[in-house]
């Protein structure tokens, strides 16, 4: 027991940190769509915010730079004809973004560099596939331009954005799904939906290769992600509708690996997941907290570490890859917090000592390039991201990366199986 009680780790003492209101985002609409979105994306060069707007669906995406009072009349980014539902950085390239919205359709988007001066209204490409709308976009972890659709005609659609077709369709579903994650190579990924169900799809055999009924015996909404060793974090409600938190190893469905209660709340749970530090952040919908908790090979499996608290409750979350965290001051994580009316960064930080770069905290870390083109995944190769160090901290490249997103995004070669439409390549050279 004692030794439980003062096990080591050297994330016991991680703090969070809400930095000073002059480095935060003021006077942000942030959308009021019920739905169970983060509505706030974020990587290494930009802040995106999902908002409200009349006429359609709009976000702000501000460089990270930009702190402070943002302008009313600042540009949005302006192209579904429905609200948006969710957002989601390319993992590959910090200035692509994919969207999805009420409008039944997705869209993909080139961000320039410096600040938006005019509204964006072209995206990249439109991928129309869905007959109801979509709700969830992800971006394959490793394969250049694979992103995945899911839509509330319980379709889940994985495209390849280069070319705008859809490249695997699976309805294995028959409710509404709740949450998408893929693995850490992208070879499988899980899913939580309406029935209840949590499942794991193999998308290049289109099939279910396991699944488990009720790992929450609540009927609210749950959440799963994908952790670093395969095994899948669950948040979701007991049968008194109290919060809990499952580890389940998909091998084996029948018994969890962990299964933690945590208190009586409505607000869905929304996890995110450090693979580098096996940490989860776990943050609910109208909570004024996030609890935090690192996850083991050894038992009890999941070690509650501490809980930040604020007084004001959060409207979505963002959390930032970890190429982009200050690694000088041992910042291990950086979320973004929106409120009703601004977005508040809060860093989470390990005191130590020294000035010197801290090896064990920051292993090598998913870097911005691709393991492999989307031909190559979809003939059922498998590669794990191409990691990057984080010693002397990550600076995201500028000129070039525009050059490589067009390249990256805009990629038209065909293959011998597959050729495109004239009237996809027409669009292609047009951009």
């Amino acid at each position: 027991m004692s030794r439980s009680i003062v096990r080591q780790s050297k994330f016991r003492h991680v703090f969070g940190q809400a930095v000073k209101a002059e480095q935060g985002y003021d006077d942000i609409r942030v959308s009021k769509v019920t739905w169970d979105s983060s509505f706030c994306a974020v990587n290494p060069k930009f802040l995106a915010v999902i908002v409200e707007s009349s006429g359609g669906g709009a976000f702000l995406v501000l460089p990270l730079s930009k702190t402070g009072r943002v302008d009313k009349n600042y540009p949005l980014v302006v192209g579904h004809s429905g609200p948006v539902l969710d957002i989601d950085w390319c993992p590959h390239d910090d200035n692509v973004l994919a969207s999805c919205s009420e409008d039944c359709t997705a869209m993909v988007w080139q961000i320039p560099d410096k600040a938006l001066t005019r509204p964006l209204s072209d995206p990249i490409v439109v991928l129309e596939g869905h007959s109801k709308r979509v709700g969830i976009v992800s971006w394959h972890p490793t394969a250049r331009n694979i992103l995945l659709t899911a839509g509330s005609d319980n379709l889940i659609i994985i495209w390849n954005v280069g070319t705008g077709e859809p490249l695997i369709s699976m309805d294995d579903h028959p409710d509404l799904i709740y949450s998408i994650s893929w693995n850490r190579n992208g070879s499988l990924f899980c899913t939580t939906c309406k029935d209840r169900r949590l499942r794991v799809c193999d998308p290049r055999k289109r099939e279910v290769v396991a699944e488990r009924l009720a790992p929450h015996e609540g009927i609210r909404p749950m959440r799963a992600i994908f952790t670093r060793e395969g095994n899948i974090f669950t948040t979701g409600f007991t049968r008194m509708s109290q919060r809990e938190l499952g580890l389940w190893d998909p091998t084996n469905f029948e018994e969890p690996i962990a299964l933690l209660e945590l208190d009586t709340s409505n607000g869905v749970l929304l996890p995110y997941y450090d693979a580098d530090a096996s940490m989860v952040y776990l943050c609910g919908k109208g909570d004024s907290s996030i609890r935090y908790f690192e996850v083991t090979e050894e038992p009890p499996y999941v070690h509650y570490l501490n809980t930040f608290s604020s007084k004001e409750p959060q409207r979505g979350m963002g959390f930032m890859p970890k190429r982009g965290v200050d690694v000088s001051k041992c910042e291990i994580a950086r979320l973004f917090k929106l409120h009703d009316k601004k977005c508040e960064p809060i860093t989470m930080t390990v005191p130590r000592k020294s000035d010197l770069f801290q090896d064990d905290l920051y292993p090598d870390t998913a870097g911005p390039e691709p393991a492999m083109e989307p031909e190559e995944w979809l003939d059922g190769r498998d590669e794990d991201p191409i990691l990057t160090s984080m010693r002397g901290g990550y600076v995201p490249p500028k000129s070039r990366e525009i050059k490589v997103a067009k390249k990256n995004v805009l990629d038209s070669r065909p293959t011998a199986r597959r050729s495109m439409s004239t009237v996809e390549t027409n669009n292609l050279s047009e951009v």
